[in-house]
């Protein structure tokens, strides 16, 4: 399945789809269309970076 068809099938703009293919942040909306059509798990469509994401790492300085 492609972009376009992934698009009309879940019903997302193009510029989710952009989000999604830049692994920039969506909606959790976005992704519950997504594992919905799909007949899928959360966890089978995204994937968390912890060491990357700055707020994880300003968290961590808590400790």
């Amino acid at each position: 399945m492609n972009k376009t068809d992934l698009r009309c099938k879940v019903h997302l703009s193009t510029s989710a789809i952009a989000k999604l293919g830049k692994n920039e942040n969506v909606t959790t909306d976005v992704l519950a269309c997504i594992y919905a059509v799909l007949d899928c798990d959360l966890s089978d469509i995204i994937e968390l970076q912890l060491a990357d994401n700055p707020l994880a790492k300003r968290l961590r300085g808590f400790n």
